[in-house]
């Protein structure tokens, strides 16, 4: 008699969406429900940590009782509950991991700490059948890092950004040319009536030796270029800009990722996770890069992409398959880096 796949709830509160799910062992995605803050963060152009903290405590309840309804299942039906345990904005990692433990303790069920980043690392593998090592660009509003994944809690990381993160490179953008919050999404809609070529921007680290990015510079030649136009910008200087700015985002992730392929084991998959990954521009240039080195490309669907607890909640099977538990004195990290003994210049987790 075939064994019954493990069912995890998953839970994820470490930046500005609070996020329930239940998954099964065989990759069925029985719910994942998603709570966005936008329209909280919005008038302030960012995220505001207290504000997301409250918000999770308001919300969370409630979403995981709605997780499991849409799941069709019991607590009493699930095998270990997974939540976030770092790294992140700490009162929102705090509500989360809390919230766990004491379903953990209530229902008498494991509980396993996941590690967001890992979170995106392993979504690959929820989706396809994707075998270790792979190499892995994790983009997002606070991370920017090439890592070669050996397995489940096996991470080498090859790059990093030595500044902003992409995801935060973006955002930036977009405040400064008044496209809106979020960022990401903005600039890409304005880049699409935009002409990439008109703007000379610096591509920085391109050609330089190892794998590490820098976005800091490129940021401020947005500013300097967009001071210098006449004002108020006029909607095409903007989407011109835009356009630019993403094709440089692109030219650099292909440069800094072409050399990470080559410190893979030949024919390693090429998969992109995070949140930037949604970005069909630098999607499509990925793909490319993948299609011309002979590697296989996997990019999670869009929905998978953004924070979510579907991936938090696989994460936690592959670790509740290697017979991990922890304990309910599990502390929260604002940081946690997966690759703990590489050097951090810059680094953000």
């Amino acid at each position: 008699m075939a064994e019954t796949p493990a069912l995890v709830l998953g839970i994820e509160s470490s930046c500005d969406e609070t996020a329930a799910a239940v998954v099964a062992g065989d990759r069925r995605i029985l719910s994942n429900v998603v709570l966005s803050q936008l329209d909280d963060h919005r008038p302030y152009g960012g995220v505001v940590p207290e504000i997301a903290a409250r918000a999770h405590v308001s919300h969370l309840d409630g979403l995981i009782r709605r997780a499991l309804d849409e799941a069709g299942v019991t607590l009493a039906e699930i095998d270990a509950i997974a939540a976030t345990a770092g790294p992140g904005l700490i009162g929102g990692v705090i509500v989360g991991l809390t919230t766990a433990k004491a379903l953990a303790l209530g229902a008498g069920k494991p509980l396993i700490g996941v590690n967001h980043l890992e979170g995106h690392a392993l979504t690959p593998r929820l989706v396809a059948e994707v075998p270790f090592p792979y190499l892995l660009l994790l983009v997002s509003g606070g991370h920017c890092q090439l890592l070669a994944v050996e397995g489940v809690g096996r991470y080498r990381r090859l790059g990093t950004t030595i500044d902003d993160a992409v995801g935060e490179a973006f955002d930036k953008t977009a405040k400064l040319l008044g496209l809106g919050y979020p960022g990401g999404p903005a600039v890409e809609r304005a880049a699409a009536a935009g002409d990439p070529a008109r703007f000379a921007l610096p591509r920085p680290m391109i050609g330089r030796p190892g794998c590490d990015f820098s976005f800091s510079g490129l940021k401020t030649a947005v500013r300097e270029t967009a001071a210098a136009l006449p004002q108020p910008l006029a909607e095409q200087d903007k989407a011109d800009l835009a356009a630019s700015f993403q094709a440089v985002v692109g030219a650099v992730m292909v440069d800094r990722t072409r050399r990470a392929i080559a410190l893979m084991p030949p024919g390693s998959p090429l998969v992109v996770a995070g949140g930037v990954a949604a970005n069909k521009h630098l999607r499509a240039r990925l793909e490319a890069l993948a299609a011309a080195t002979g590697v296989p490309f996997v990019a999670p669907p869009i929905r998978l992409c953004t924070d979510n607890a579907a991936m938090i909640a696989w994460a936690g099977i592959e670790h509740f398959r290697a017979g991990r538990r922890d304990p309910l004195d599990l502390k929260p990290r604002a940081r946690w880096p997966l690759d703990a003994a590489a050097a951090a210049p810059g680094a953000k987790a």
